[in-house]
């Protein structure tokens, strides 16, 4: 009588599919909410920049990421201070 359940390799390598699609997918339920900018925010940065504060001093007052706040930055063309 054959085996219908297939080779065992087959099932290892449906297995470890399983497993990425799995983890894929709680991946993507842990996505964050995009805050818009607001024009305080705004205001925030460029007074900042211009005072020279550093990118993380401005992104913890604006509560966001440092790469944010560089890209919101270069968007407006605002020159921070990238030494801290």
């Amino acid at each position: 009588m054959l085996d219908t359940r297939g080779d065992p390799s087959l099932r290892s390598r449906q297995r470890y599919r399983r497993g990425w699609l799995n983890l894929l997918l709680m991946i993507e339920g842990r996505k964050k909410k995009v805050i818009p900018w607001t024009a305080t925010d705004v205001r925030t940065l460029k007074t900042m920049a211009k005072s020279k504060a550093g990118v993380n001093k401005i992104s913890k007052a604006l509560k966001r990421t440092e790469a944010a706040t560089m890209v919101k930055a270069s968007m407006l063309g605002v020159s921070l201070d990238t030494r801290g």
